[in-house]
C-alpha cells in the first residue's frame, strides 16, 4: 500500500502544474490587451489633431470623446494588469518563487504570499476599474430630471465609500 500511496501522493503533486495553463493564458491575454489599448492610445493622439482645426461645439463634442477614450484606455491597462497580477500570483503560490522577483526593488508590489495577499491586490484594481469605468460612463450622461441627479449622487456616494472603505482594509 505504500507504493501505490506513494506514487498518487507524488502524482497529486504534481498535479499543480496544471495552473501554468492559466498562467500561460493570463499572460498572454495581458500582452493582448497592452497592445491593444497602446494602439488605441496612439489612434488617440492621430485624433488629437483634429481638434485644432475644429470649431468650439465640435471641440465640446471632441474634448468628451476623447476624455471618455482616456478613461477607456486606463481601464485596458487597469484589466490587463489585474491579468498579470494573476498569473504572477498563480505562478508563486502554485509552482515557485520568481527568484528574479526576489532581487528587484520593485517585489514589494507582486509580492503575493497567499491566497488572500492575489485577493486583495485583484480586488483593488477591480475596484478602480469599477471606478473608471463609473466615470466613464458619467461623461455621457444626460440628467432628464431631478431625480436622475439625485441617483447620479447617490452613485456617487457609493463609489467614494468603496474607495474609503477599500482604503481602510489595508491599514
Amino acid at each position: 500500500m505504500k507504493f501505490t500511496e506513494k506514487y498518487f501522493e507524488k502524482f497529486l503533486w504534481n498535479s499543480r502544474f496544471m495552473v501554468l495553463a492559466a498562467v500561460l493564458s493570463s499572460l498572454l491575454l495581458s500582452l493582448v490587451l497592452f497592445v491593444i489599448t497602446a494602439i488605441d492610445v496612439g489612434s488617440l493622439f492621430m485624433h488629437a489633431g483634429e481638434y485644432l482645426d475644429a470649431t468650439i461645439e465640435a471641440r465640446k463634442i471632441l474634448k468628451i470623446e476623447m476624455v471618455a477614450h482616456t478613461v477607456g484606455s486606463i481601464d485596458g491597462f487597469l484589466l490587463a494588469t489585474i491579468l498579470l497580477i494573476f498569473a504572477l500570483g498563480l505562478y508563486e503560490l502554485f509552482i515557485s518563487d520568481i527568484d528574479e522577483a526576489q532581487n528587484s526593488s520593485c517585489s514589494k508590489v507582486l509580492e503575493i504570499n497567499s491566497l488572500d495577499d492575489l485577493k486583495s491586490k485583484l480586488s483593488k484594481v477591480i475596484l478602480m476599474i469599477l471606478v473608471v469605468t463609473f466615470f466613464e460612463v458619467s461623461l455621457s450622461m444626460t440628467f432628464a430630471s431631478a431625480l436622475d441627479l439625485v441617483y447620479f449622487s447617490l452613485g456617487i456616494l457609493m463609489v467614494s465609500l468603496a474607495l474609503y472603505f477599500g482604503s481602510k482594509s489595508t491599514h
